[in-house]
């Protein structure tokens, strides 16, 4: 595997050693419900992902087999969407990320985070080679198949109801909401409910904010840009919990300038 490049800021406010990563847990995976792992290899695959060690954090997770997918999967989408050098590099890693999700779909069909990922990486690897074209080749359907499967296993989500409004904005803005609707499902009214669900869910999560203002441009574009600015600033102002948050935050912060 090609050297990954190393997470840009100091992670030490996210080193979670020893105990500190159990305590930490539910604030950490409040947005993507992951249960707390008894494998000590796949506690430390975590603490790595948190720290922004991403390919390390994925290189212990595939030594676990299945098992450790959702932390490859996570670590994986996260290092291609914000430090990925380029755009090879970025569709490598969601390939890689999507064919190990579907395998964790067949082994684990029951987990909601096998099929979550799988939606997270199909959403932004069509995100990279652009939506239109993803659209084309049939992706759509199998983000909505997704992220219905796994809100139907965790309907406390809030992660996948961020990707389940986006999903919505995202067909409304490139194909316009009748072709969006009658062809996708897609509608205004199912993004809007899911990012506020995600909102409410996960109301300190950088993510929920910064997707939500991106939903509502995707929508409405200039017409609602003082509530999309109000959000920017409170994804920046949140103080992150771990090195994707931070990525998550200087998002916030390049919007806003």
């Amino acid at each position: 595997m090609k050297k990954w490049r190393p997470f840009p800021h100091d992670a030490a406010a996210f080193d979670y050693s020893g105990a500190a990563l159990k305590k930490a847990w539910p604030e950490l995976h409040r947005g993507d419900r992951e249960p707390f792992p008894r494998d000590p290899d796949l506690q430390e695959a975590w603490r790595c992902f948190h720290r922004g060690e991403f390919q390390q954090a994925v290189q212990l997770a595939d030594a676990l087999g299945v098992a450790g997918h959702a932390v490859a999967n996570k670590a994986t989408g996260i290092y291609a969407t914000y430090l990925a050098p380029d755009q090879k590099q970025q569709i490598e890693c969601f390939k890689a990320a999507i064919e190990r999700a579907e395998q964790a779909i067949e082994a684990l069909p029951d987990d909601a985070n096998s099929h979550y990922f799988h939606a997270f990486n199909l959403g932004r690897y069509s995100q990279s080679i652009s939506v239109v074209k993803a659209l084309r080749q049939g992706v759509g359907g199998k983000i909505l198949a997704s992220l219905q499967r796994a809100l139907e296993l965790q309907p406390e989500h809030a992660e996948a109801h961020t990707a389940m409004g986006m999903y919505h904005a995202e067909i409304i803005d490139k194909v316009g909401k009748l072709l969006g609707g009658v062809t996708y499902g897609a509608s205004e009214g199912k993004a809007l409910e899911h990012l506020r669900r995600a909102l409410e869910l996960t109301p300190r999560a950088p993510i929920a904010h910064l997707e939500f203002g991106n939903g509502l441009y995707l929508l409405f574009g200039n017409k609602r840009l003082d509530e999309v600015a109000d959000l920017y600033n409170a994804a920046a102002a949140l103080e992150p919990l771990d090195a994707m948050e931070k990525l998550d935050v200087e998002a916030a912060l390049a919007e806003l300038e």
